[in-house]
């Protein structure tokens, strides 16, 4: 892997025994000697730390710092308060995404802007041909000085605490809520954001020069929690099982090579603003037609020929009800039509759940399912039967909008929830609420 770069941790890495892989440029872990299944298990049982220090991260600052935001994402920067954060796209001007990311509000000034980091470099120049319209615009890559963690699972608050010495060093149990602290004598930014679904995970940026130290305090820390390092497979195989999209599979282009438009993400409803205070920016114009003809189809009032439709799929996700593992580029059918193609599909393991109503905590035993997100024709809604073509062999399949766990006798769908309230707590419900993350 010649010419591929390395994270400030690489060599904590190789201690650990990781198998490292090639992505997006960069040389990482994949998995760690208990394999990716036990890495996705501890996570949602216990905890799990990641490396991320590969993602890109720009730096955003200056008095036109605000308006270049305001005119580059999505989202309403307008309405971050230093200490908050808020996931957002960067549009192009026909309504596609050129990356998804999330955006910090560091201090009062300052910005973080976080994408994918197979896309840095093409963010990096895209973004760049905008700022001469900011002349008062600090604009940064501080990838290199700035490392980044996921510290993700129902016992991390316990591990930062611990590390950290005291509760205010933390932020606030709110999702989005960031906050300067001090860890090891360093300054460090730790966000309640993440890629995994967990209610309750942090997101960790210190000075590159520190990582390592801190890497190994909170390994050590976290070992009596059951909290281990996981790689890139079980962070795919976690944020698959939460639905959450991947640039380059559910945003970006599709199979054919088409733009998938902003919208076909359910998650367009919270990255896309039209306030008057946020004024024109990229793609505006585009991106509320798509907004009106979703909202017009939830609302059964869309009259619009499929020819001409502007968001003629959306990205659904499906279980499997059969064998077989959905992968990219499998076909979907609906009554023998071609409805579409997958875009992301897995193995997931899950824990069985013991006790019921709010003591249902995860038990012992673990099972697996087979999940997928697929592009499909937009009007679909949950509980559609479907069949994807794994070898050539139809396999039943369900559009569902959260997760669910089949209860021991087979005899119906048991869904499980987590609450959001205090620290995230599992709580077990009954069939038909929501999974929130």
């Amino acid at each position: 892997m010649a010419g591929a770069k390395h994270t400030p941790l690489y060599e904590e890495h190789l201690e650990l025994g990781a198998k490292i892989v090639e992505f997006g440029g960069w040389e990482m872990p994949l998995h760690y000697p208990q394999g990716i299944l036990s890495e996705h298990l501890a996570t949602r049982k216990y905890g799990g730390l990641f490396d991320i220090s590969h993602m890109c991260r720009l730096r955003i600052s200056g008095r036109d710092g605000l308006p270049f935001l305001q005119y580059v994402l999505t989202s309403n920067a307008a309405a971050l308060l230093p200490g908050i954060a808020q996931y957002t796209i960067i549009p192009d001007e026909t309504g596609g995404a050129i990356d998804d990311g999330y955006l910090y509000r560091v201090s009062d000034s300052d910005y973080l802007l976080v994408t994918n980091a197979a896309n840095a470099e093409k963010d990096w120049q895209w973004l760049q041909q905008y700022t001469p319209r900011f002349p008062d615009l600090a604009f940064e890559d501080v990838t290199g000085n700035l490392a980044m963690f996921a510290l993700q699972g129902p016992k991390t608050k316990a591990v930062l605490e611990a590390v950290i010495g005291n509760k205010t060093g933390i932020p606030e149990p709110l999702l989005n809520r960031l906050i300067n602290s001090e860890l090891m004598g360093a300054d460090v930014t730790i966000a309640r954001t993440g890629y995994t679904g967990e209610p309750l995970g942090f997101e960790l940026f210190q000075p590159a020069d520190m990582a390592a130290s801190i890497w190994r305090k909170l390994l050590d820390s976290g070992e009596e929690h059951g909290i281990v390092p996981v790689g890139l497979g079980a962070r795919d195989t976690l944020r698959l099982e939460a639905g959450f999209p991947l640039y380059g599979q559910e945003l970006g282009t599709d199979a054919d090579g088409r733009d998938i438009p902003i919208f076909a993400l359910s998650a367009a409803r919270f990255a896309v603003s039209f306030s008057p205070v946020k004024g024109d920016f990229i793609g505006r114009e585009t991106l509320y037609q798509q907004f009106q003809e979703v909202k017009l189809r939830r609302e059964a009032r869309l009259d619009t020929p499929d020819d001409k439709l502007l968001v003629p799929r959306s990205i659904y996700l499906m279980a499997l009800l059969g064998d077989g593992i959905a992968r990219a580029g499998s076909q979907v059918l609906v009554d023998d039509r071609t409805v579409g193609k997958v875009t992301s599909g897995t193995v997931v393991p899950y824990w069985k759940f013991e006790g019921s109503g709010t003591m249902t905590t995860p038990g012992d035993e673990s099972a697996r399912r087979t999940i997928c997100l697929a592009y499909l024709d937009a009007g679909l809604s949950e509980g559609q039967k479907t069949e994807v073509i794994i070898r050539d062999k139809p396999v039943s399949a369900v559009i569902v909008t959260h997760l669910v766990n089949p209860v021991e006798d087979g005899s119906r769908l048991f869904v499980f929830t987590v609450d959001c309230q205090g620290d995230g707590q599992l709580a077990g419900l009954g069939s038909g609420d929501p999974f929130l993350f």
